[in-house]
């Protein structure tokens, strides 16, 4: 199972928000390609970026943040938030970017998203994140009206590689992940998905890992690094073994 650190972008400085709250942003460094090269040490083979800014419509002000990321580690890098054109796909995939998370465009315009898969190849990972159940866009402002289990049936036709699934209702909580919630999720897709939202513990990883869906490939880990609460290392050690594989991206 890969164990994923996440660094969440917001005015250029790595953040965390509680349930995607904006106004509940905390700034936990301002450097994150100080931040990646930690997580490197720790011995992880990915790294999650989200860029909130835009995500929520405010445009690139977070690619010179996301190229200093990608310039400081030789690591694989996924970035999601706010791609919705091929010029977003493009200025990212020339940055070295290994694989873009597709959310809102999954969800309002799946055609869009296969042809994207068409022109670019496999590239993507399906990012669906739902608050009980129902899928939420625009940086998770707007109500898709759609379910969960219903959107995700779509992505492998589509040429989604992968699935993030994040339970925005345990999203900063630290209150542990939603794992039935994915294990659903990943069941329905058929493809290789990763937990995301609400890990606070070694414990919560270690549930993660003992879930018995051999489709949940790896967990996201972000405020509990933050804040001290999990060892990266001892993560990676514990959970992340060499024979393990990288989850078909």
């Amino acid at each position: 199972m890969l164990v994923i650190p996440a660094i969440d972008l917001l005015g250029g400085r790595c953040v965390r928000l509680l349930r995607g709250e904006y106004g509940s942003s905390r700034e936990y460094a301002a450097d994150p390609a100080d931040m990646a090269r930690r997580f490197r040490d720790a011995g992880v083979r990915w790294i999650h970026v989200v860029d909130l800014d835009a995500a929520r419509g405010k445009g690139e002000d977070n690619r010179e943040a996301i190229a200093s990321i990608r310039a400081a580690v030789d690591l694989h890098v996924e970035v999601g938030g706010g791609i919705r054109s091929p010029r977003d796909v493009e200025a990212l995939l020339s940055m070295g970017v290994d694989r873009l998370v597709l959310g809102t465009v999954l969800a309002r315009s799946p055609e869009t998203a296969a042809a994207w898969s068409a022109r670019f190849g496999s590239v993507f990972l399906g990012g669906l994140d739902a608050l009980d159940g129902s899928v939420k866009v625009s940086g998770w402002t707007d109500d898709a009206g759609l379910r969960d289990t219903d959107l995700v049936r779509s992505f492998r036709r589509i040429g989604m590689r992968g699935v993030i699934y994040t339970s925005i209702g345990r999203d900063g909580t630290l209150a542990g992940p939603d794992v039935a919630a994915t294990v659903a999720a990943a069941e329905a897709a058929g493809l290789p998905t990763v937990v995301s939202g609400g890990v606070g513990s070694f414990a919560d990883v270690e549930a993660v890992s003992r879930c018995g869906s051999p489709l949940v490939a790896g967990v996201i880990v972000g405020k509990a690094l933050y804040e001290g609460r999990i060892d990266l290392s001892a993560l990676v050690k514990a959970f992340q073994t060499e024979s393990a594989p990288d989850p078909a991206w």
